[in-house]
């Protein structure tokens, strides 16, 4: 079970933090990133983070502005949004999939979803 929380509404320029909590699993290597839905577009995966390696990845649209975090020891993952701007609005899942490979997953690999937390940027 993933549950998202930290959305809001607010001005260009603010931040946010983002969190997901989650249970259910024990996995000893995953991948968990955070995406973002906007109405009539795809899916898109703007941060991912491997929990083994730690490494991280971005879209070029965040980079610089987005922070991925993880600490397993409270089950919590983290997405640092700072400089928002208007296109950062949407819908952000968090996602998890059990994951030992070195590649990020594609999006239909994630087998586990929160159910999303809404970002309104104006």
């Amino acid at each position: 079970q993933l549950v998202e929380s930290g959305g809001d509404s607010v001005q260009a320029g603010s931040s946010l933090r983002l969190s997901c909590k989650y249970s259910g699993w024990h996995y000893t290597g995953y991948c968990m990133a955070w995406f973002r839905q906007i109405p009539g577009k795809e899916r898109e995966r703007v941060a991912a983070i491997t929990t083994g390696s730690g490494a991280t990845d971005y879209a070029d649209s965040v980079k610089g502005r987005f922070t991925i975090s993880h600490d397993a020891a409270v089950n919590t993952l983290w997405l640092e949004m700072n400089n928002l701007q208007p296109e950062d609005t949407g819908i952000y899942y968090c996602a998890a999939v059990n994951w030992a490979w070195l590649r990020f997953p594609r999006t239909d690999e994630f087998q586990h979803w929160g159910q999303g937390t809404q970002v309104t940027v104006s």
